[in-house]
């Protein structure tokens, strides 16, 4: 069943599973701020129904997601049109304070408290998988990709230093995660797999089957084991530093912004966004790299 803006759609599968759907296919999933909100309502309503042992995390039609809304003016309403999730207060001041205060709450706080369901979370992963469409991918606790999928980091470009949820040296190791930083490039299904960042790879065919398959087998097994199992892991990579360095790079991410404002006027350097970019709305189209991609 959809959520009253249809954004993200919510269903109840058997054998104790559900289904979070990311419903914008005609952006490729591009991520405005109603959506971010609908999938945290989403992400909330399955964590606290007993009756869900799993968690599945898709998207609708060709991709996975092309990443944040880069049209989207809808962050003026956050505070104003949508319940705060966090303790930022006002985040509509309009200069530093607001903006840091508005990307706290509407990326890095959302992706730590979806990280931290004490549910297990599979991310379905077809097509571009872009910039915050990593994000919402890495803080799944298992990836599960189509042979097709493609995944990139590419808001060097328009200079940022990375996403802000900045786990990319958890995922890809720090030599590989500063070649696709700095280049921009992109890698495919096969060489997320051989970094650690995917568990499977898949035909594209058999993707949905293969992941309800998984679910079904986790939401089989004792509970608590599984909340511990997935804590203790947790714990074992924040202890290792990757809640600090996020923390680090967060507040760089920052720093970029404020530079850009200086230089330019805004958030992002405009030099790296194509027009194509501004009137899709997501990060597709900087997927240039070896000319795999399709524009969402």
């Amino acid at each position: 069943m959809p959520n009253e803006t249809g954004l993200v759609l919510y269903e109840n599968l058997e054998d104790e599973i559900a289904r979070i759907t990311l419903n914008r296919p005609s952006a490729g999933n591009a991520q405005n701020v109603a959506m971010i909100y609908a999938l945290n309502e989403a992400f909330m309503r399955a964590a606290r129904d007993k009756a869900v042992r799993c968690i599945i995390l898709c998207g609708a039609g060709r991709h996975f997601s092309t990443g944040h809304d880069l049209k989207d003016l809808a962050h003026d309403a956050v505070g104003r049109d949508y319940d705060l999730t966090s303790t930022w207060g006002d985040v509509q001041t309009g200069d530093v304070e607001g903006w840091l205060g508005w990307e706290h709450e509407t990326y890095l706080d959302m992706c730590r408290r979806w990280r931290s369901i004490p549910k297990p979370v599979i991310a379905q992963v077809q097509g571009a998988c872009i910039a915050g469409g990593l994000m919402l991918a890495w803080i799944c606790d298992i990836i599960v990709a189509a042979e097709d999928a493609l995944f990139q980091d590419p808001v060097v470009n328009i200079g940022v230093l990375g996403v802000e949820y900045f786990a990319h040296v958890w995922e890809l190791g720090g030599r590989k995660a500063k070649e696709l930083l700095f280049t921009s490039d992109s890698w495919d299904a096969r060489q997320a797999r051989e970094m650690g960042m995917v568990n499977h790879v898949v035909p594209t065919a058999d993707l949905e089957m293969f992941v309800h398959d998984m679910a079904r087998k986790i939401a089989a097994k004792p509970t608590l084991a599984i909340k511990l199992a997935k804590e203790a892991v947790n714990a074992a990579l924040d202890m290792q530093g990757l809640q600090k360095s996020i923390d680090l790079a967060f507040a760089y991410h920052q720093l970029n912004h404020a530079d850009n404002r200086l230089r330019f006027g805004g958030l992002l350097n405009p030099n790296g966004i194509p027009e194509t970019v501004l009137r899709k709305g997501g990060l597709s189209e900087l997927v240039i790299g070896d000319g795999r991609a399709e524009s969402a």
